[in-house]
């Protein structure tokens, strides 16, 4: 998916964006549900903002009743 967004995310701005608990993040990658980090460095890592909206943007609305 090509992007003009070319910014990485650190977790804590990934959940914030999301507001998913840092668990639940690792559970869903570990699914195949979100996107997986990029390796930034010998021990960090980060995502892709594009992919993260991307994730947001395909989530299913949920119905106020």
């Amino acid at each position: 998916m090509p992007s003009n967004t070319a910014r990485l995310l650190r977790r804590p701005e990934v959940l914030s964006l999301t507001g998913m608990s840092r668990s639940t993040l690792y559970a869903s990658m570990t699914l195949g549900l979100f996107p997986r980090p990029v390796r930034i460095g010998a021990q960090a890592v980060a995502w892709r903002e594009a992919d993260v909206l991307h994730w947001i943007e395909t989530r299913p609305e949920v119905d106020a009743a």
